[in-house]
This record gives C-alpha cells, structure tokens and sequence, in this order.
C-alpha cells in the first residue's frame, strides 16, 4: 500500500479546455464497449484501453470470469461537463457531469471530455468510472446493497489511475470531494447508513452525502480494527436482517463509528497498488461514422436522455424529420424518427406515423433488430384496442419480434418484448417465454423493468427466496423512485398467500414490509 496524504484543498488544477480536434464522431469497438467521442482517434483509444483496464480491475477484485460482453455497454463522451448536465437536466440536475442509465432499450452512460483536473485522475475520468462502477455493480455484483454503499462503492473506485506498467492504484482521494468533506457540516455516520441520497435538499449537501459514503467505504476497506465489518454488515442485510440491526451486529455503536469515521478524516489515507500490471486483452477498432450517422447520433443521445419529456422529445422527433428527408436511404435514422414517437408515451404519440417510419426502415433494412422489436410493439399496442383479437393476430403481432430474435439472440431486448406480448394480451407466459425473460435478465439484470418482471416469474413458480432477493436489489438502490418497496410488498404478500396464511395475515405483511 502506498500513502497519500489527504491534502485535499491543495492543488486544484483547471486545465485548458477539452480536445476539438476534429468536429466528426468516432465509434470505438472494444470487447465490452462501444465508445462514441468526437475527440481525436489517438484519445479516444487511449481512453478505451484505459476503460477495458479498469473493468478488468473490477472484474480481477471481485472474481468476475469473462472474455467478452454479449451485450456490451454504451458510452458516449460529449466535450464539455455542461453538456452532460443539459442531457440530465431532466432527471439529476445541470450540474451534473455525467450520468448512467440503466434504460430498458440498452443501458448507456455518458461523460465529457473536459480536461480539468483536480489533483489526481482528471475529473471526466473518475465521473466516467464513477457511472461505470454503477453499471459494473448492478450487472455483476448480484445483491442488495445499501444507498450509502452504492454511492461509496462507486466514489471509491472512480479515482483508480493506472502506473505506466499497468499496474492499478485503488483508493486515491476524490479531491473533488474536498470542500465537502472538510468544511461542510458532517453527516453522523447514522444518518449516512440510513438516509438516501435523494432526501438531501441541495448540491451541496448532495456533495457531503457522497464524500462521507467514499470515507466510510475507505475505511471499512483499509481499517485493519474494522476488517471484516462490512462483509457482515452486507451479509446480513441480504439474509433479511433489518438493516439498524445489521448495522450495529458489524459496527458496533453508532456514535463510536461516526467519531471513528471524523478521525479518520484527519489520517494520512493510504490507496493499494495491484502487485501485477492489469492485463488487458481486448482488440479496440475505432472508424468514424457514415455522415448519416454522425449528423443522427447526437440526436440519439438527446432522444435516449429526454425521459419522457414531451417538449424535447418533439423537438428532437422534428429534428430526425428533417434529417430523415437529407438521408431518405438510412435505415437508422428511419427508425430513430420512429422511435422519438413512440417515446412520447401512449397518450401523446401518433402510432400512424411510428408505424410510418417503422416501415420505411424495414423496406431499407427487413432484419433491423429494433425496429422490428417496435413493429411488434406497435401491433401489440394496437391489438390492445381491437375487440377481441384472434390468436392468429397475436401470433401475428409477434413475428417480427421473433425475427429480431433469431437476427441477435444476444439483444435482451426482443426477449423481454417477446415474454411482454403475453402479459399484454392478459396471457399467462408459456414456458419459452419465461425462459427468454431469464436470459433477457442474464443479458442486462440492471435493467430494473426486466428485474421486476423476472422476479414475478419466479415468485409465480414459488422460487420466492429468488424473486424477494431480486426486489430487495432495487428497494435499496439509491436511484429507486420506490418502486422497489412496493415490489418487496407485493412478492411478501404473495409469499404469505402461498404458504396459507390469511388474507389479512398477507395484507400485515405488505404493510410491514411497505415499512
């Protein structure tokens, strides 16, 4: 281990602005990425060689075996923090300078290519590692985790930096944190343990909530008098402890961890360096895109960041019009214009002129994964309607689903569409439905939809330990709207039913349980 003194008000760096080298974006293709920047080839490789090393570090701590990633994240590098916080301004805020989404069409995450640096990994970076760290523990990391946790877990792997042998250094300071965790008024470790990062009422107490969730995780990390306490502490929460019990079974009191947490503060914190370099093996091409697709992919990017947002997701439905009528032979952009309909929600959209651009895309291109998934939505959707359907016509309806599927077994996407054909048409899930939900969830279990579904599945063939472990995943996580909570409530109940109780007997479950 190497020391590093905290020393966090000192040396903050801004440097110059980020690289506009050249204006056109680039599609780097690594074995567990796909990157899109608009900075120059030599970056951008550098940066994908540097992002496949610290997921093998990831990958190296935690025991995760893989080669290749079927289903490959996305991520897109914008080239100023500012942009990134337009993107989210709908759902974190403009100050933020990246963000991660575990969207049902294929999670993304995105960061900027401004080059500050506050003393150590530049900022763009470990806003970057940070969102991956998200993503890593949601798909590989297959528990229920704390808000404070997942936010520490996070924080503390985002300033991973690399030697010029490879080798990774693990638990710098996030000196971005600095203000916070030494001049803002502290957060008892208590309220740390319990309170979710969306209660807090500004930036700046945002700003403490995660300095305080690095420091705890720093020490539970490296304090030899508290080795092996947050093992415990998560064990415990996942066998269904009550989490202030679970809390104080592996730390102890409270109060004594808080005066524990602030001397720490004041110690000259060490970060690990790994004995070996970190191999990395992965093959990065990198080729700029066709013009269609480098005038369509910021309009992507701002269509996939809208979150229901009717008014930019008009404007970016009528910016796609026009670039459908430049590049009238792009399959892709036919369907993006399609899809920037769609996502106007059921209540706003025009299915006519969805379908309109779905067709034009399949004409271009009849073994397009994704617009034949929305074809198939689109006649489910329209089915829904019609006074009772045939099952010719829902068999009908899923056809290009299923064509999606034999085109890339791979995409979770057409297996969760295929298993959602049942439910929409109020039809219990055959078999190879369910097993094509189970491996849409092995694909992407961060996707909380997929999560929620597969957990009912499970608890509907009476693997009830299963589905509540799942739902406990998300009742936990920080960015859950509580939707979680309600889940947990309804598998407990369900549960209860299954095992005899009364109906009142399973109401007090939920209740409880809603608590």
């Amino acid at each position: 281990m190497k020391n590093a003194g905290l020393g966090l008000l000192a040396g903050i760096a801004i440097m110059g602005g980020a690289d506009t080298a050249e204006a056109k974006w680039l599609r780097a293709d690594t074995d567990n990425f796909i990157i899109y920047s608009e900075g120059s080839e030599k970056s951008l490789r550098d940066f994908a060689d540097k992002l496949e090393r610290f997921d093998a570090t990831l990958s190296l701590r935690f025991g995760i075996s893989r080669i290749k990633e079927p289903n490959r994240l996305t991520i897109y590098l914008v080239e100023r923090a500012a942009d990134a916080g337009r993107l989210s301004a709908g759902r974190l805020g403009p100050s933020i300078a990246g963000f991660y989404s575990a969207d049902p069409e294929g999670s993304f995450a995105v960061s900027n290519r401004e080059s500050t640096v506050i003393k150590g990994t530049p900022e763009w970076q470990q806003t970057l590692f940070h969102e991956y760290g998200h993503h890593f523990m949601r798909r590989y990391l297959h528990a229920a985790f704390p808000a404070w946790f997942v936010e520490g877990f996070a924080e503390y792997y985002s300033t991973t930096d690399f030697t010029k042998d490879g080798k990774a250094e693990i638990g710098k300071p996030p000196y971005g944190r600095a203000y916070g965790l030494l001049e803002m008024p502290k957060i008892p470790a208590e309220t740390l343990l319990f309170q979710r990062p969306g209660t807090m009422r500004n930036s700046g107490q945002m700003d403490v909530y995660y300095g305080r969730a690095w420091l705890l995780t720093h020490m539970l990390y490296s304090s030899a008098a508290r080795s092996g306490q947050l093992g415990a502490y998560l064990g415990a929460i996942n066998k269904g402890v009550e989490p202030k019990k679970a809390a104080t079974d592996a730390f102890g009191d409270l109060a004594q961890l808080d005066r524990d947490l602030n001397t720490y503060l004041k110690q000259r914190l060490s970060y690990r360096t790994t004995g070996e370099p970190i191999a990395v093996s992965a093959t990065v091409t990198i080729a700029p895109l066709s013009p269609a697709d480098d005038a369509m992919l910021p309009l992507q990017l701002e269509r996939k960041s809208a979150s229901g947002d009717e008014e930019r997701l008009v404007k970016v439905r009528d910016d796609l019009a026009k670039l459908a009528e430049r590049y009238p032979g792009d399959a892709d952009v036919w369907y993006e214009l399609a899809m920037a309909e769609w996502d106007r929600g059921k209540e706003k959209r025009d299915p006519g002129a969805a379908r309109a651009s779905v067709d034009k895309a399949l004409a271009l291109d009849p073994k397009h994964v994704r617009a034949n998934v929305l074809l198939g939505r689109i006649l489910i959707d329209a089915l829904r309607e019609k006074d009772e359907p045939s099952a010719a016509d829902w068999n009908a309806a899923r056809k290009p689903i299923i064509l999606a599927n034999q085109t890339d077994p791979d995409d979770p996407v057409p297996l969760f569409a295929y298993f959602q054909s049942f439910t929409g048409q109020g039809r219990r899930p055959p078999k190879i439905a369910i097993d094509g939900l189970a491996r849409s969830f092995e694909l992407a279990p961060e996707n909380g939809e997929t999560r929620i579904n597969y957990a009912f599945a499970l608890a509907d063939q009476g693997k009830f330990d299963t589905a509540i472990a799942l739902a406990k995943s998300i009742a936990y996580d920080p960015h859950d709207d509580g939707g979680g909570l309600a889940l947990l409530s309804k598998l407990e109940k369900m549960r209860k039913h299954a095992e005899g109780e009364s109906e009142e007997d399973a109401d007090q479950a939920g209740k409880d349980a809603d608590e």
